[in-house]
């Protein structure tokens, strides 16, 4: 049994992308592992929020991992603004971080782009995402790629503070599943599937209704050529839908390269909407009976208590280690 962590920002609701990437290897991983699941809506206030809509996603994320499978019986799952231990050690972290290697952070200098002023969180987002990992002894982070050089750079920050302190930090693995781990946009099929992208042909919602997935499947960009093959470079929107209905059926590529030979694309992509509705419909119905009940906040209370524990008990040794804190007098 290995421990494992993993958060998602409530920014937005999630993606078929986020389900087939990374939701859906969570509820196989909890199996047999020890999992944290967090929702990580500290680090959703890098960027302005409007905080009766961030609420809201924060709600409806929590149901959307249990509509999933996410079973709290198996697994830890809680919000992290409600487990102060977080902030308080990335806050230690960020004492050992450099300036330069926080700005070299590839989603600070995209998310900083163009703009006149952006917030030191951003910069400082980093230190608390390794904060989120180190807390709970995690051995391994599945991520997908876009995530990788903040895993590099948390494994980076836990030997720094092993070496320069005590040896407290266990040095996380990256685990980035192989199938399905970057379902790409509908629209510009070059670039990864978005919850927050602003043009919504480009993603499918895990709350989209079947008539709007299947529109959106129906629209989704392709090429002139009719032919179903698997070609990233040459093919990237086929390629795509390829990844997203094998993801969903549980059918090769190869098998469905076959299935679709000298069939043309209409076939095709409604064959990838029936297998995509096939999936979310049984989450969208779970998830209709979590969002306002109050078993959703008594899973979410009993997930905070116990991360807190846990956490608590990391965040102790990480102050002892750096001289935090007094050391009281004995009487």
């Amino acid at each position: 049994m290995q421990t494992i962590f993993s958060g998602i920002q409530p920014s937005g609701t999630l993606t078929i992308g986020n389900y087939l990437g990374a939701i859906q290897h969570f509820v196989e991983l909890q199996e047999e592992n020890d999992c944290y699941f967090c929702i990580v809506d500290e680090h959703a206030i890098t960027v302005p929020q409007d905080r009766l809509k961030l609420r809201s996603n924060i709600r409806s994320l929590a149901a959307l991992y249990l509509a999933s499978g996410i079973d709290p019986e198996k697994s830890t799952l809680f919000i992290q603004s409600e487990v102060p231990a977080h902030t308080q050690l990335s806050w230690m972290l960020q004492s050992i971080s450099y300036i330069g290697e926080l700005e070299r952070m590839t989603q600070f200098k995209d998310k900083s782009a163009g703009k006149e002023t952006v917030s030191s969180a951003l910069l400082t987002y980093p230190p608390l995402m390794a904060s989120d990992i180190l807390l709970y002894k995690t051995e391994v982070v599945p991520v997908g790629e876009d995530q990788k050089q903040h895993l590099e750079l948390t494994r980076h920050l836990a030997e720094r503070f092993n070496n320069k302190f005590n040896d407290i930090f266990t040095i996380p693995e990256v685990s980035i599943p192989k199938v399905g781990a970057r379902i790409m946009s509908l629209q510009e099929p070059t670039k990864k599937m978005s919850k927050s992208d602003e043009n919504e042909k480009a993603f499918i919602s895990m709350l989209d209704e079947p008539k709007k997935i299947e529109k959106k499947i129906k629209s989704a960009v392709t090429d002139s050529e009719g032919i179903v093959k698997f070609d990233k470079e040459n093919k990237p929107g086929v390629s795509n839908l390829l990844t997203i209905y094998a993801s969903c059926s549980g059918e090769s590529i190869e098998d469905l390269e076959a299935t679709f030979a000298g069939k043309g694309y209409g076939e095709f992509k409604q064959a990838t909407a029936n297998a995509v509705i096939d999936v979310l419909k049984p989450i969208q119905d779970r998830y209709n009976e979590l969002i306002d009940s109050e078993a959703l906040d008594d899973i979410l209370d009993r997930g905070s208590d116990n991360a807190s524990f846990e956490a608590g008990k990391m965040l102790k040794k990480a102050k002892k280690a750096m001289g935090l804190g007094r050391v009281k007098k004995k009487r």
